[in-house]
């Protein structure tokens, strides 16, 4: 058998390319904002991780422009060797003092930044114990350490702990979560974690990539509102997100830090962000700071966007978050929906196996701070007529 082989027999993709369902690849033609311009058409979107609304911030975009007029298109470098701006090292000075860490430590992206962490921080000889839900970049991360994983049920304490007490009492061990769960928005048991921690020797990581300018005073992030950061020993965050940029950085202590800028493979061999990256996130980051309201405004949208499908009748979760699931229950009637959708002028997720389970598929909502009452009337009418007229699949819940 040749290796490529399983390239030609992509059942699923063929049969949904053939129903003319596929959902992925549209082309964006405009700035990541409330309403863009997709494929030639107005669409609200609904499908965007900007939570803040900082990528078409003009203050932000002059900072872009200014740091490609002085620092060029890129370092060609890693941060280990030639690659490390002046610019990297305020970033990293600024997000350690607003979250109230000792050391941030920025990386490529944030998919690489659950690499550089796990995969240095743990060994063979160490467990990690894993929410089911985390995100897929934890999970190859575990694969690179070569620990031992054990994965508890989603949220579920009394599952933790009995992990917990199964592993010898002297080996290494990290609990790993999500701050935000990025499917269907709910936030960690972080206090719980963090007391679990406590008793059973138990480090903490929280990937806060959805947390970070949604949760806590000021954006602070998950660890922040529930008061825990001196107890949750490193953070995670991206900046494609809250901060409008592309790369991804660790906040912990100086010790932790210093260790891993010497050990971690995907950091030191990988280029460091751009300098535009650096400038926008760091910049996205002042505006944060002068406007600490803006994450409050977020979760005022997104509470008007959850009572409005309500009103009109459509099962959601009802998450703490600025991510507001639709349920839509199997996988053709959510294709189907994410399609029919984009065609009415609003663009939004589908979800299905394996991202949930079969039958409890959805369509992933997410809103940012500047989008507006009249832009959330106007998308739910679209989306309760959709979902109203049903589907060809017959699958209905």
């Amino acid at each position: 058998m040749d290796l490529f082989d399983k390239c030609d027999h992509f059942e699923t993709l063929k049969q949904v390319r053939q129903l003319g369902v596929y959902p992925y690849f549209h082309e964006l033609e405009s700035r990541q904002a409330p309403i863009v311009q997709m494929e030639g058409n107005r669409v609200i979107m609904l499908g965007s991780n900007n939570y803040l609304g900082f990528t078409e911030h003009e203050e932000v975009i002059a900072a872009g422009h200014a740091a490609l007029d002085k620092y060029g298109t890129g370092v060609s470098g890693s941060r280990f060797l030639n690659g490390t701006l002046d610019l990297h090292i305020q970033l990293e000075k600024e997000l350690a003092a607003f979250t109230g860490y000792e050391e941030a430590m920025t990386v490529s992206t944030g998919f690489q930044t659950n690499l550089a962490i796990i995969s240095a921080i743990c060994g063979k000889d160490d467990y990690i114990l894993n929410d089911r839900e985390n995100h897929a970049s934890i999970y190859d991360a575990c694969r690179l350490s070569y620990a031992k994983v054990l994965r508890y049920r989603h949220s579920d304490m009394n599952d933790l702990e009995r992990q917990l007490k199964s592993i010898p009492e002297n080996a290494g061990k990290l609990i790993i979560t999500d701050g935000v769960f990025s499917m269907r928005g709910d936030i960690c048991k972080l206090p719980e974690i963090c007391a679990l921690a406590e008793k059973y020797g138990a480090r903490v990581m929280v990937d806060d990539a959805h947390g970070f300018g949604v949760l806590g005073p000021g954006g602070r992030g998950t660890a922040a509102h529930f008061g825990l950061t001196d107890k949750v020993d490193i953070t995670m965050l991206t900046f494609s997100k809250s901060l409008a940029s592309i790369g991804g950085c660790m906040l912990t202590s100086h010790r932790v830090a210093d260790w891993l800028r010497h050990v971690s493979r995907p950091f030191i061999f990988s280029a460091s962000i751009t300098p535009c990256s650096a400038a926008t996130a760091l910049e996205a980051l002042h505006q944060l700071i002068k406007d600490p309201e803006r994450p409050e405004r977020l979760m005022a949208i997104a509470k008007y966007f959850q009572k409005k499908l309500l009103e009109a009748g459509i099962k959601i979760i009802e998450a703490p978050t600025p991510i507001v699931p639709i349920f839509t229950y199997h996988s053709f009637d959510t294709l189907y929906y994410g399609k029919k959708l984009f065609e009415e002028g609003v663009y939004v997720n589908p979800v299905m196996a394996p991202a949930c389970v079969e039958g409890e598929c959805l369509l992933r909502t997410t809103l940012m701070a500047t989008h507006t009452e009249p832009i959330i009337d106007e998308a739910v009418e679209i989306i309760a007529r959709v979902l109203k007229e049903g589907t060809p699949f017959n699958q209905q819940a």
